[in-house]
């Protein structure tokens, strides 16, 4: 009997040893495709890259986009796809980017549209694989952590907490997106929400983006200024009625 279960345990552990390659070799194939794009679109605009920081090469990068057509959508995508699922990049520059090279409407739409699609394949690829296919991204404490919290594994609460935490600007989105696959929530809802509740963090950064393709610089701080004070009534008057004090948990929880 002993021997039985000895031979099904050494079995388990190469079905898991393999499941892991394949995992490994996933994302080993998902990096190098992701980085000969990047390569390839560093190269392409270069010329203008070099003079991003000032307003004329803002403007020329906006331009360069633009002058692109389809390919310029084709790539600002796949520098969205580097930022969500290899985390190389912050979102916040991606969404200035939108924001300069489409203006508030429409590079906010294109942030919204990009996002949608790219949390769906994140939620349904952490479903599939699981932990172990997130932890390839993220650190180990930090993913146990958050999937045996009480408040994540709350069938009730976990679709709440997660509509607060991507309201609200600064918090690991991708982690969130990631995490999502993972817990007991709708997936229909869960990508709606990783998707349309960023909002807040994505008008600022598309306002911002589209004032400073114009070098307003005031207009872009303001939008930003705006929205942390309007994000800080929010929160403030959630509090008020939040007697347990779910939202401050949730946010701990993530650190």
């Amino acid at each position: 009997m002993v021997f039985i279960n000895n031979i099904e345990g050494k079995k388990d552990n190469k079905k898991e040893d393999k499941s892991q390659k394949h995992l490994k070799i996933i994302r080993w194939i998902i990096g190098i495709i992701t980085c000969i794009i990047v390569a390839i679109i560093v190269i392409y605009f270069f010329p203008v890259i070099m003079n991003i920081s000032t307003t004329e090469g803002q403007l020329a990068f906006k331009e360069k986009v633009i002058d692109s057509n389809i390919w310029g959508i084709l790539i600002l995508f796949a520098l969205q796809v580097a930022q969500m699922i290899l985390i190389v990049l912050p979102g916040e520059p991606m969404e200035i980017l939108a924001g300069m090279c489409y203006g508030v409407v429409g590079g906010t739409i294109y942030i919204f549209a990009s996002v949608f699609i790219i949390s769906i394949v994140i939620f349904y690829l952490s479903r599939k694989f699981g932990t172990k296919f997130v932890k390839l991204f993220f650190n180990e404490e930090k993913i146990n952590k958050i999937e045996n919290s009480k408040l994540f594994k709350n069938t009730k609460l976990v679709e709440y907490i997660m509509l607060i935490l991507f309201l609200i600007p600064g918090t690991p989105k991708d982690l969130l997106t990631y995490i999502g696959g993972l817990l007991p929530v709708n997936p229909i809802k869960f990508v709606l929400i990783a998707t349309f509740a960023r909002f807040p963090s994505v008008i600022s950064s598309t306002i911002a983006g589209a004032n400073l393709s114009q070098g307003n610089w005031l207009m872009s701080v303001l939008a930003y200024v705006i929205t942390f004070v309007a994000i800080g009534i929010f929160l403030f008057t959630v509090n008020i009625f939040d007697k347990n004090k779910i939202t401050k948990k949730a946010i701990d929880e993530i650190k």
